[in-house]
């Protein structure tokens, strides 16, 4: 079943302490292609500027991502530039430029609007919910968003949650869309605003799914070679929602499953700057590390 995502593409400048890079390859759209790819196909939409480096259309067109909608406009690509301190748990966003992706208003393409799995990546929750109404026939659609669009739209995500299967966002922006501390009852408040599931993401100490049948926890994968966080939570969602694609199972049990993967994914996309680990990432590392997983989880 096709897996559709919208979202940003962009050129990061990033520094940590273990390096920096310059114009990255980025963006929430591109870390999720990437890590989807791994499991079969993603349609992709976004848009870029006239300065987006043809080696970086290359290199999605090398992991199997349809980019029939991916829209090039006179201008500037998207840039981000962050830098991450001590224990990297979190960027300090040092300059954003919109540049084209400021006023983009995706128009699907045709063959894309029967897509049965569809993730919309952070974005206005209103350009989010236009996207929604051009995929009538989804089987499931999950969305992203940012403590931002919680400020600043909170409107707008509300009535898009009514319309949604699932929410995908970070612990701190569960609560600050909830009021309350506890991440188990952050959850629960959500279900009652639409969604028939969430998952909190909690960076290094993995993430947690509330759903209408139950409650799971996951840790992350122990790697110890962390290089460049960016990303992360996007490679994350990526490798559940082309885990759940490929199944085609978002059972309870289904969405667990799918959440060990999306872990593998993202702790190899963080042992690199940029996309450049999670690029050379193949499904065998995957299935490697979600086996690892399991054993940790015996007991």
């Amino acid at each position: 079943m096709s897996l559709l995502v919208v979202g940003s593409i962009a050129l990061d400048t990033v520094e940590t302490p273990f390096g920096s890079v310059v114009d990255a390859l980025g963006g929430s759209a591109t870390y999720f292609s990437l890590a989807a790819g791994l499991f079969g196909e993603v349609r992709l939409v976004g848009v870029v500027g006239e300065d987006f480096p043809e080696d970086y259309r290359r290199i999605l067109a090398g992991r199997g991502i349809d980019t029939a909608g991916l829209v090039t406009r006179p201008g500037r690509t998207f840039r981000w530039t962050g830098a991450y301190k001590g224990a990297m748990n979190e960027a300090e966003t040092l300059a954003v430029e919109l540049n084209v992706f400021g006023d983009f208003n995706p128009d699907l393409p045709e063959e894309y609007r029967d897509s049965g799995f569809v993730f919309l990546a952070n974005g206005l929750p209103s350009v989010q919910k236009a996207v929604l109404r051009q995929v009538p026939d989804a089987r499931l659609v999950v969305c992203d968003t940012m403590n931002y669009y919680i400020e600043n739209a909170l409107d707008d995500l509300r009535d898009l949650l009514t319309e949604v299967d699932a929410l995908v966002l970070n612990d701190q922006e569960a609560r600050m869309l909830t009021g309350v501390d506890s991440l188990v009852r952050a959850g629960r408040i959500i279900l009652t605003m639409g969604p028939t599931f969430v998952v909190i993401k909690k960076g290094e100490h993995g993430a947690l799914l509330v759903a209408r049948d139950g409650v799971a926890a996951l840790p992350a994968y122990p790697t110890g070679e962390v290089k460049d966080p960016t990303g992360a939570g996007d490679s994350f969602a990526g490798g559940m929602m082309g885990s759940i694609a490929a199944s085609g199972d978002f059972s309870f049990e289904g969405i667990k499953r799918a959440m060990g993967y999306g872990t593998a994914v993202a702790s190899l996309t963080v042992e690199g700057f940029g996309t450049e680990a999670l690029r050379a990432a193949s499904r065998q590392d995957v299935e490697g590390r979600v086996r690892q997983l399991r054993e940790m989880l015996r007991f």
